[in-house]
């Protein structure tokens, strides 16, 4: 490699993009440039260094042993300028993964957030999943996210901090004629026998169907089997209304058009929400996240606050209790 005297970080970001998604349109689409200026950028920062990059052919892109030195030197080059700036009151965008475009807990504390650090920039993204979320969270594609931290593999909670935001009461998704639609609230003795979706063959949700496999555990209700995974409510709801099988999901949970919702009982099972992010994040956007879930934990909230006899598996009880 040759060594230009002056380094534009804007095309080291580019490629650093690049990268991560090796793919050029989603690079873009991470960037919001057009994909022609974003290959501008990189063939740019190629004939400065003097170096190939990038091996593009028409089914994939891969990076050359150059482009896999140069990884490392380019992402501490933009932490460095993230944190410069940061250090002025000029932090780049945090990035916030709230899963899914729907009414959430972590929609609510990113709104409050807002509120709190007007100045700053909170941007949200959609990964579906914190078990999705947590590799963009390590590789710095995105800052926070928020689910169910004791779901995640060891090897992905080693890099990352959580604060424990939330216990939610779950709830069942009934196609509309079904015969436990016409209760009020459905026990968990009441699905013995039934097929519930809970995620199953969606890699960006493995926290969640596990902690629906320990739930179902010795009360006779079965995995729905692996699904191709839906991108976006119209088709998820297509798909649901095919198999029409139950869905498990939270009360705060949008109910589908054929579908009615009821809150799980007897007892009541909770989902466990973290604030999630990479160690060594600092952010003033991070710090306004955090406030606003401590607000919401305790007070007339009192999101953290679990009902007598609620059903929690000990995992989540401990990694609960403890903080990022």
């Amino acid at each position: 490699m040759s060594s230009p005297a002056h380094m534009d970080a804007r095309l080291l970001r580019a490629f650093v993009t690049v990268a991560e998604e090796l793919h050029f349109t989603r690079a873009a689409a991470r960037l919001y440039v057009a994909q022609q200026a974003l290959s501008r950028d990189v063939r740019r920062l190629e004939r400065e260094l003097g170096a190939e990059l990038f091996v593009r052919t028409t089914r994939q892109v891969t990076l050359t042993a150059d482009g896999e030195r140069l990884l490392p030197y380019a992402r501490r080059v933009l932490a460095a300028q993230d944190d410069l700036l940061a250090a002025f009151g000029q932090a780049r965008p945090l990035l916030v993964d709230l899963n899914s475009p729907g009414p959430s807990t972590a929609r609510h504390v990113l709104h409050r957030a807002r509120e709190l650090t007007p100045d700053c920039e909170l941007m949200a993204r959609y990964e579906s999943g914190l078990t999705a979320a947590a590799a963009g969270l390590l590789a710095g594609r995105l800052d926070a996210s928020f689910g169910r931290f004791a779901g995640l593999d060891p090897a992905l909670r080693s890099g990352l901090a959580q604060q424990p935001v939330r216990y939610e009461p779950m709830a069942i998704a009934l196609p509309e004629d079904h015969p436990l639609a016409a209760l009020e609230k459905v026990p968990l003795s009441a699905l013995a026998g039934e097929t519930v979706y809970a995620g199953a063959g969606n890699p960006g949700t493995r926290e969640w169907t596990d902690l629906a496999l320990r739930l179902f555990e010795g009360r006779g209700i079965r995995l729905a089997p692996p699904l191709p995974p839906a991108v976006g409510e119209e088709e998820f709801e297509r798909v649901m209304r095919r198999t029409r099988n139950p869905v498990l999901a939270v009360v705060g949970f949008p109910a589908m058009p054929w579908t009615v919702l009821r809150p799980l009982t007897d007892p009541v099972p909770l989902s466990p929400v973290s604030l999630v992010w990479r160690r060594g994040l600092t952010h003033p956007g991070l710090e306004a996240l955090r406030r606003a879930a401590s607000a919401n934990a305790g007070g007339a909230r009192g999101w953290l606050r679990r009902p007598a006899g609620a059903w929690l598996p000990a995992v989540d009880a401990e990694v609960m209790g403890a903080s990022g």
